[in-house]
């Protein structure tokens, strides 16, 4: 059986065509309702049977013990147990996805895993109609041919919620002589948090979006009034962090937009994704980022953006 589960995941390196196509692929699971999840196939390493969990004290809800695999210790969480959909019978699910993202590697017991499909990013929207417990751990909701909705989990609030947000120590202001302005979008309330924060430690002004597809749209609303006024857009924006996949548009496809429009020249796009391996690296360079940054280390954000930021005033 893990085999042949696996046979889903064989062709992840081969995937990179998706980039700068808007579209994403998913793979399928359940929880043991009759809900339908997803998550980005990136972020899925291997898919197997539940394995002999090694039970733990301490561990925050819904962390179900720790596993040995290929030499590393790693932890496994019961997602329906997390998103209060356990049934109270005790099973913890048929199979585990070994997740990797924020660099950290997870394990997530499901009831069963599904097939992949694939989606255009236009056909993803915000989960705003979502209610019950499980709303805050979704990012975003397609449908299926057949009609049937697929909720994607948000993986970045399951890490917070279950182990924490990291605290943001001290980091030293820009001290810049002039006003700085970044423009950042992320379709996560916590990674947006967790943003906003640095931002404002590095004394930093900053607006956002929520989805690639708003952020286009107000970034080309910001183009335009430039112009307008006659006014230097580089003047006005200074940075635009972005991350990699979003509802509607996802970060590639919005970097190839920015980059294509010469209003834009001069202003670097800083890709901050929790996809961070060489591939989705490789990804973000084909389409032009100036760089990418794996989600979530306050201070290698900070040390990143300060030197682009640090720049004497343009014009």
């Amino acid at each position: 059986m893990e085999r042949a589960d696996n046979t889903l995941l064989d062709a992840v390196d081969g995937r990179t065509q998706l980039v700068g196509s808007n579209r994403m692929e998913i793979l399928l699971f359940s929880l043991g309702t009759c809900e339908t999840f997803g998550i980005n196939v990136f972020k899925v390493r291997e898919v197997s049977r539940t394995p002999f969990i090694t039970k733990s004290p301490n561990m925050p809800t819904g962390v179900e013990g720790l596993i040995s695999l290929r030499g590393n210790v790693i932890p496994v969480l019961s997602l329906g147990k997390i998103l209060m959909l356990d049934n109270g019978s005790g099973e913890l699910g048929g199979s585990m996805m070994v997740t990797e993202y924020s660099k950290r590697t997870l394990g997530f017991l499901v009831h069963e895993v599904d097939r992949i499909i694939r989606v255009d990013w236009d056909r993803v929207r915000s989960p705003d109609n979502v209610s019950g417990d499980a709303h805050n751990y979704i990012t975003a909701i397609t449908e299926l041919p057949d009609g049937k909705l697929v909720s994607i989990l948000d993986v970045e609030t399951v890490l917070a919620n279950t182990f924490g947000e990291a605290a943001i120590g001290h980091i030293e202001p820009l001290g810049a002589e002039r006003t700085v302005n970044v423009f950042f979008v992320d379709d996560s309330a916590v990674a947006r948090r967790k943003i906003a924060e640095v931002l404002d430690k590095l004394g930093v002004q900053h607006k956002h979006a929520v989805n690639g597809l708003e952020a286009w749209t107000r970034l080309e609303g910001m183009a335009s009034h430039a112009q307008q006024t006659g006014r230097d857009l580089k003047q006005e924006l200074d940075l635009i962090l972005a991350d990699a996949e979003m509802p509607e548009m996802d970060g590639y496809v919005l970097t190839r937009n920015i980059k294509n429009d010469a209003r834009f020249d001069g202003i670097p796009v800083v890709m901050h994704s929790s996809l961070s391996s060489q591939a989705n690296r490789a990804m973000g360079k084909r389409v032009g980022v100036d760089g990418y940054i794996a989600k979530f280390d306050a201070d290698v954000l900070a040390d990143t953006l300060r030197p682009m930021l640090s720049k004497p005033a343009k014009g």
